[in-house]
């Protein structure tokens, strides 16, 4: 297996992850009304955030009406979404806010509950950090198992990759990001891993830098984002490592973990994948197609004739 190399967990990257998020209300422009349109057309009001990092996602959620629960596998990062919890555990919806640390690979027994959610929601490209154990994406599997399995008869997956076919045709990764909007990332340097000819990571090097050049007054939440850097620039990059999934590959993965009983829409950059002329991101809505068992014969019937899809 290939030498695992990614600062996601360690503490380094988790320091300037507010300069690489970005302003969080532009971003939460950009990207809410898209979420939130997608969890609302699928009914959806509990939500599962297994790749939640600081948690800005979930704060967006929970400030949204949904319920719900959120995980990451670093501690370092978690560290900020426990702390906004404690800070606004007045209101209700931040109290009632459950919040793990757990690993995909076993996270029926991190979470310690066998409950369903209309949502599962990994994004940001989290599930790329994940690397493939084993030689033969066997982790990827279990972790995408794993996560079909948290979803509702009729509820959804929502999970997305980089376009890494573009970036093994082209070499590079492109610096522009759907989700984030940072103006201190100066640069992203690319590296990918071969092993008997075939990629199996893709390393990406984050510079930050401050862009300004010239003196000027800083709103106290600036000044705080500055701060953030050293005089040392090795401390303001930090390495993240991604196994590089291509769009097919993925999906099929993706049907398997549902038992080849889901639906899965692909869109490119939050569009339909035919207008994405080389996206950045591909997300996956899959739905989990509920059968007799979950509903009953005349639910399902009814879910059929309201839906037009194919349940059997």
């Amino acid at each position: 297996m290939v030498l695992e190399l990614d600062q996601y967990a360690d503490g380094k990257a988790a320091r300037l992850w507010s300069l690489y998020i970005g302003d969080q209300a532009q971003r939460t422009k950009n990207y809410k009304q898209f979420l939130k349109g997608i969890l609302n057309s699928y009914n959806c009001e509990t939500v599962l955030d297994v790749a939640c990092g600081t948690g800005i996602d979930s704060v967006m959620l929970i400030e949204e009406g949904f319920s719900v629960t959120s995980c990451d596998f670093s501690d370092k990062m978690l560290k900020s979404a426990w702390s906004t919890r404690w800070n606004r555990r007045k209101e209700p919806a931040f109290d009632n806010w459950d919040i793990y640390e757990a690993n995909w690979l076993t996270l029926t027994s991190d979470l310690g509950t066998e409950r369903q959610y209309d949502a599962v929601i990994c994004l940001g490209n989290s599930f790329a950090h994940l690397p493939d154990l084993t030689g033969n994406q066997d982790s990827h599997r279990l972790a995408l198992k794993n996560f079909a399995d948290m979803v509702k008869p009729g509820g959804i997956l929502l999970i997305d990759h980089r376009n890494y076919d573009s970036i093994l045709d082209k070499g590079r990764a492109p610096t522009r990001n759907i989700y984030y909007n940072s103006q201190y990332v100066s640069d992203i340097k690319t590296s990918v891993v071969y092993q008997n000819g075939s990629p199996v990571k893709i390393i990406l090097d984050y510079v930050m830098s401050d862009p300004s050049t010239t003196e000027q007054k800083y709103e106290d939440n600036d000044r705080r984002k500055k701060s953030l850097f050293s005089t040392n620039p090795s401390d303001n990059e930090f390495t993240l490592s991604y196994y590089p999934h291509r769009l097919s590959s993925f999906r099929a993965l993706l049907e398997e973990a549902f038992d080849h009983r889901a639906t899965i829409t692909t869109l490119g950059d939050f569009q339909p994948l035919e207008q994405a002329q080389d996206p950045a991101f591909y997300i996956h809505v899959v739905r989990k197609l509920p059968t007799v068992e979950d509903l009953g014969v005349e639910e399902v019937w009814q879910a059929t004739s309201s839906s037009g899809e194919e349940f059997f």
